[in-house]
């Protein structure tokens, strides 16, 4: 039995960055990266892509993902949830009689330059934790969410305290809780809470702090990953050795 599958969603029709989970990056689609770390990683059985793409799983068949399927078109849109695509796996496996795996490790193809050591522990945090409902990456935020301020009626407002008095928002960072910013590094999920809750994560979300990641949602991103992996190459490659 497939005790850990990693689920990596691949759906095409990006508008923001068109093609953006097979773009190339040093010579590789970036939904690649994500199955090599999957794929690299020893607590992980199974590695599917889920795609409405037969371009994108014929990708995935390349790298030695698994693309069993084609993800509907309802659910593979602009505002399709992640639940979508997570529920849409278990009710394919229930209906071709393969065993549920206990814990899905999301990867998404947009955060492609990953430790795999760092996703490894991840999946042991959650396997050690009997309250936690899942477990979400996150990083430290450079400025504390309690310092940004949002546009109302054309006038600065403070998010934390919903004043127009902005003056709080000049004080030192340092006298702020630290807020953290979910990434796409890794989330691990239990399989049977998402049957049980129709949610993913719940209320009792383990915090697993990673360093800052770079995930793709403009060029200007994409551009940043070329740099990271031109002065790095090694950053790349060791995904694929």
């Amino acid at each position: 039995m497939a005790d850990v599958l990693a689920i990596i969603p691949a759906r095409s029709g990006s508008k923001g960055v068109p093609g953006k989970n097979v773009k190339l990056l040093a010579g590789k689609p970036l939904l690649a990266y994500s199955i090599a770390a999957a794929r690299s990683a020893l607590n992980i059985d199974r590695v599917i892509v889920s795609t409405d793409s037969e371009q994108y799983a014929h990708i995935a068949l390349k790298y030695s993902a698994e693309a069993p399927f084609l993800r509907p078109v309802e659910i593979s849109g602009d505002n399709s949830t992640d639940y979508e695509v997570i529920k849409h796996l278990l009710d394919w496996m229930k209906a071709n009689r393969q065993p549920r795996p206990e814990f899905l490790v999301y990867l998404r193809p947009t955060t492609p330059l990953r430790d795999v050591m760092v996703i490894e522990t991840a999946i042991e945090r959650l396997k050690q934790s009997n309250d936690a409902s899942a477990l979400r990456s996150v990083h430290e935020m450079s400025e504390s969410a309690y310092k940004t301020l949002e546009v109302e009626k054309g006038y600065l407002k403070c998010i934390a305290s919903g004043s127009f008095d902005v003056e709080t928002a000049n004080r030192p960072r340092q006298e702020y809780c630290k807020t953290y910013h979910a990434n796409g590094y890794v989330d691990v999920i239990r399989s049977s809470y998402v049957l049980e809750n129709k949610k993913i994560f719940g209320d009792r979300v383990s915090a697993y702090i990673t360093p800052l990641i770079i995930e793709v949602d403009t060029l200007e991103d994409f551009h940043y990953l070329e740099y990271q992996v031109t002065r790095e190459p090694m950053i790349a490659k060791k995904l694929f050795e």
